[in-house]
């Protein structure tokens, strides 16, 4: 139950606290020592009604207790923070409080890595060792990478704030790239990080629900997931083309198509969507549709050209050109191709 509840609200609880005292550090070890509360509290006398509420009205109460102790040695900076903190916590007007620290988190300012390990920290919750473990790093490493982030956010004044309208398409674009790196690392490693991407996903779209290339990322990685079962056999890799379909997750299938089909509805195509409908091709019943992926593949290099889109363009035309005349165009008697992909199509 109660790691349940940190999966699913350490990010939220996070968040709130970030808003409410303006230190990253303040609040997330807040949470923490809420958590440990849970874990000394719950088994013993049951959860509460409302374990999201109570795990952010019990950190605010600890971090303001922390600030307390420490007012007399910092003066009037903490007992600024804490008349702010000690305004009453709407608990429940939280929509737009992950969404701010996922772009706090992707801020251009940071680096690439150092905004993949604040994502998985902040709003996922896993622990330094987990995430040091996942891009093979000694902890120690990882510890001092996180220390690094937040101590830039702190001195540049990163602001916690969702960008303006004008700004959105290029940081979105940095959001969006985090959190498809978390998938890429754990869907060829690691599990556990591939799941918390597809968490991420799901948050962002109940944050942004009419952000296509939102939709498009978390269709492709739920399209990309549903093979997981069918991508190995016997320790080894089995290719798209050799994979038992009976073995692929029929209900992530499904949702993905969905989420492309709702894509199509909104007709702003971006790189993920394409993607995303490459895959919804492959995830087909059926013999392969390459007349509708190289299409795909022609409109993917025309907005985000690159040597494997240009690759898996060539696998297209090859699937194309030899099944003409044969059994037509994706017929059974098309001649094989190698398939030589990255994970979004394998």
């Amino acid at each position: 139950m109660i790691e349940q509840v940190f999966r699913e609200e350490h990010g939220r609880a996070v968040a709130v606290l970030v808003r409410v005292f303006g230190d990253v550090d303040v609040a997330e070890e807040a949470v923490q020592d809420a958590f440990a509360e849970a874990v000394r509290r719950w088994p013993e006398h049951g959860a509460p009604p409302s374990p999201a509420g109570w795990i952010i009205t019990t950190a605010r109460n600890k971090a303001i207790d922390r600030l307390r102790r420490e007012a007399a040695r910092a003066g009037k900076q903490a007992e600024a923070v804490l008349m702010t903190a000690t305004r009453p916590v709407e608990v429940h007007s939280v929509r737009d409080e992950r969404l701010r620290l996922i772009f706090t988190c992707c801020h251009p300012a940071l680096g690439m890595q150092a905004r993949v390990a604040l994502t998985l920290r902040l709003l996922g919750g896993l622990s330094t060792a987990e995430i040091a473990r996942a891009f093979l790093v000694p902890e120690k490493t990882m510890a001092q990478r996180l220390v690094r982030a937040k101590g830039k956010i702190r001195d540049a004044k990163i602001p916690y704030r969702v960008p303006e309208a004008e700004e959105l398409p290029g940081r979105l674009s940095a959001v969006l790239a985090v959190v498809y790196l978390v998938f890429n690392q754990g869907y060829g490693g690691s599990e556990e990080l591939a799941v918390e991407a597809v968490r991420l996903g799901r948050v962002l779209k109940e944050l942004m629900p009419d952000e296509p290339e939102v939709l498009g990322l978390l269709a492709l990685m739920l399209l990309v997931e549903s093979r997981r079962t069918a991508r190995r056999r016997d320790g080894e890799l089995v290719l798209l083309d050799r994979q038992d379909r009976g073995l692929w997750d029929r209900g992530l299938v499904e949702e993905g198509r969905d989420l492309v089909r709702r894509c199509l509805e909104i007709d702003r195509p971006g790189p993920y969507q394409i993607q995303a409908a490459i895959n919804a091709v492959h995830s087909s019943g059926g013999d392969t549709r390459w007349d509708q992926i190289l299409r795909l593949y022609d409109q993917l290099m025309a907005v985000a050209p690159s040597p494997v889109v240009a690759l898996n363009r060539a696998v297209a035309v090859a699937e194309v050109e030899g099944g003409r005349g044969r059994a037509g165009v994706g017929g059974s008697a098309r001649p094989r191709a190698v398939l030589l992909v990255p994970c979004d199509s394998c």
